[in-house]
Formats: structure tokens, C-alpha cells, sequence
């Protein structure tokens, strides 16, 4: 079993029916381990976010995050990053439109800032991104019982 990181983005947090059928979506497919409305300050998206200082969407997506609530949830499955990862689909939008219709970025995404929702990209990355938002949550519990 493996863990994961899922973020949905302040748009979509703010469209009640889209954020419900995403909650159904992941419920469907994953275990929830733990779950929350977050308001990503300008200090955790700083942390969050330290890998792409200096590339040219940094301020961009600082500012899209920082907007309004997000909501974030730790997630439990086999291949748990790779699965999310498929459903929400490609990072660019117009690509995600074209290529998968049916992913979560193609049916709420609306930029490349504005695309829905969030995933870790390795096990390292979504251990460090949980301890930024869930500080409290005991990975290495969860990892080892499994």
C-alpha cells in the first residue's frame, strides 16, 4: 500500500457540486486517510512550493494558492501516486482536454495554475508534502503497518 498527497485547488473548492463529485471520485477509489479544509498561507505555499522558486509560474501559482481555501486529503491505495496521478491527468489543461476528456483536470481544470487539483510525484515528495499539511499525521505508522 502506498500514500499520497491530493490537493484540490481554491476554484474548484469554491464550485460546491464540483468539489462534491471529486470528494465521491476519490472516495470511490482510494482510502482517506485523514482529510481537511486548508487555507494555504503565503508561508506553507513558500514551503510547498520551494522547488520551483525562480521558474517563470512561481509567483503566478503563489498567488492562485494563497486565493482561497483548498482542500487537501492524504490518500491509501496500491500504486496510490500513480493512480491519482491518472486521474487527475496531464499537468497542461489544453493537453488534458484533447488526450483525456475524462480526467479531473480536462472536466475542472482551467489553466495551467487553475488545474484542479494536485498529487505528489514519488513516495519522497508526497511524505514531505503531508508533513507541510497534515504536521500531526504519523506517515510512517500508516507505512509500516502495511
Amino acid at each position: 500500500m502506498e500514500i499520497t498527497l491530493a490537493i484540490i485547488k481554491p476554484h474548484v473548492v469554491r464550485n460546491t457540486v464540483a468539489l462534491r463529485n471529486l470528494k465521491n471520485l476519490i472516495g470511490k477509489n482510494f482510502t482517506i486517510l485523514d482529510s481537511k479544509q486548508v487555507h494555504i498561507t503565503k508561508e506553507l505555499s513558500e514551503r510547498f512550493y520551494n522547488e520551483h522558486k525562480g521558474k517563470f509560474f512561481y509567483n503566478r501559482l503563489m498567488t492562485f494558492m494563497i486565493s482561497g481555501p483548498s482542500y487537501a486529503l492524504i490518500l491509501q491505495s496500491q500504486d496510490c501516486i500513480q493512480k491519482w496521478r491518472n486521474l487527475m491527468g496531464p499537468t497542461k489543461v489544453y493537453k488534458a482536454v484533447y488526450s483525456h476528456p475524462d480526467c479531473i483536470r480536462a472536466l475542472y481544470g482551467l489553466s495551467d495554475t487553475r488545474n484542479a487539483c494536485h498529487g505528489s510525484d514519488s513516495e519522497q515528495s508526497a511524505l514531505r508534502e503531508i508533513s507541510i499539511l497534515f504536521p500531526e499525521f504519523k506517515a510512517t505508522e500508516i507505512v509500516m503497518n502495511n
